[in-house]
């Protein structure tokens, strides 16, 4: 059993996504992804945000309601228009203390409650998806930096590898921290993380350095927690061809006295064909490591983007 299977990373899910019937209808939405593939590297902490605050199995259906600038959320078939959006936000409140130790979190899409983005909002009785569920939205607004995704977007490989690498990146921020952070720990942290970010966001890369370099003992909580927050913020836009190929030539250039003619011609044409979408990411990336191995360099060897989680997911090789 690899390290990553037995030390599972914990993630909060909503539980109709396992198999639990707690949905509106008595029924569930099981996604065999998450629970055979995701399942294997994630310790799932199950929720369902309707069940919490009394809501019945089965139950009529709520909406989210638009009235001039207010949202509410609300039973259509209710002649009362009893508003659970602040029980919804509520409860979120409630779960702080697990959600703190959470390093990723997986909802229910086009959930009133759970729905990260695209639900539909009832305005005059016709909808449009402008909206975000009262306790997705609570969630994010309590833990910014915590990675969401919902399982409809899961099906997009450069989303799925996209959030799978923001948990990865996010677990590690918090077993850092949990040991006791210190300046030497940020600054290496940085290092290892830095070609991640160069592949995601080229502002943030530039601008994280010369604040790490200039910051000290006294101020690293305060900073660390900016840190992160832009880190994370940065982590969410995914990286495109472009951005990894430039990561890629810079990592080339590590071996620019290393390789032969030959050698170097081959790898410029894995990365080239990769750019133009021939071969996937894992092609260019396997090459290096192997290059890596016969010429090793601590930078590239410590570096996460060259394993930024285990191998056997496999998710370098649909992007």
């Amino acid at each position: 059993m690899s390290e990553a299977v037995k030390n599972k990373i914990p993630v909060g899910i909503s539980a109709c996504l396992l198999g639990d019937e707690v949905r509106y209808n008595g029924g569930h939405k099981r996604h065999s992804y998450i629970q055979q593939t995701l399942g294997q590297y994630f310790e799932f902490r199950r929720f369902c945000p309707e069940v919490d605050i009394g809501l019945g199995i089965p139950r009529r259906p709520i909406r989210i309601v638009r009235e001039g600038e207010a949202l509410s959320v609300v039973d259509p078939q209710d002649e009362s228009d009893h508003d659970y959006a602040p029980a919804l936000a509520e409860t979120a409140d409630a779960q702080a203390q697990w959600l703190k130790d959470m390093s990723g979190y997986i909802l229910k899409k086009d959930s009133p409650s759970c729905g990260m983005e695209r639900v539909k909002v009832y305005s005059g009785g016709m909808p449009e998806r402008s909206g975000v569920g009262a306790f997705a939205a609570r969630v994010m607004e309590l833990f910014p930096e915590l990675p969401l995704e919902e399982e409809g977007r899961l099906g997009d490989s450069v989303l799925r590898e996209n959030f799978i690498q923001r948990v990865y990146v996010y677990d590690r921020w918090k077993h850092m921290v949990a040991s006791g952070l210190t300046l030497k720990k940020l600054l290496d942290f940085h290092a290892r993380h830095k070609l991640i970010l160069l592949s995601h966001c080229q502002k943030t890369y530039r601008d994280l350095g010369p604040k790490l370099a200039k910051v000290n003992k006294a101020e690293m909580d305060a900073f660390a927690a900016d840190y992160v927050y832009d880190l994370m913020k940065a982590l969410k836009k995914p990286a495109s061809r472009g951005d990894h190929v430039n990561v890629l030539q810079h990592v080339q250039g590590y071996l620019k006295n290393d390789l032969t003619p030959e050698d170097k011609a081959e790898l410029t044409e894995l990365i080239a064909r990769y750019q133009d979408g021939t071969v996937p990411l894992i092609v260019p990336i396997t090459l290096l490591n192997h290059y890596f191995r016969k010429f090793p360099d601590e930078y590239i060897a410590n570096s996460w983007y060259m394993h930024p989680y285990p191998a056997e997911m496999a998710l370098q090789n649909a992007i």
